[in-house]
């Protein structure tokens, strides 16, 4: 979010660790790296945020032109989150009429993020 006299305002949930203002944090896969100046939640400012919580993060010189939906923020001094071109994932499928197989092409939802990707190889079939 943009908000008028404090700047942007990217929100999301904690997965792992903290995040607490003076953190240095980039965003992947934007490569955008900037300090955290302050964390809040519910409009209550805090200390730090926790795994679980959903808060909000102000962050210096980054607009919201930089960072988009879906980005994940980590600890840019502790092996911070990088982009990946290709996974290995164990999908379940629910009420799909026909065959899957590589070429396949759905389209991903991870948290926020929904994105287009491609199955290379199918390399096990469970359950049926």
């Amino acid at each position: 979010y943009k908000i008028g006299g404090i700047g942007t305002v990217p929100v999301g949930r904690v997965e792992t660790g903290i995040i607490k203002a003076g953190m240095v944090v980039n965003f992947a896969p934007a490569n955008v790296t900037t300090e955290v100046k302050s964390v809040e939640m519910h409009h209550e400012q805090l200390e730090q945020g926790n795994p679980g919580d959903n808060v909000g993060f102000n962050v210096k010189n980054v607009s919201v032109k930089d960072i988009r939906r879906g980005n994940v923020a980590s600890d840019s001094k502790n092996d911070p989150a990088k982009e990946a071109a290709s996974f290995n994932a164990q999908v379940i499928v629910l009420n799909h009429p026909g065959q899957i197989g590589a070429g396949y092409a759905p389209v991903l939802d991870c948290h926020t993020a929904h994105i287009a990707c491609k199955f290379s190889e199918l390399v096990e079939k469970i359950d049926r």
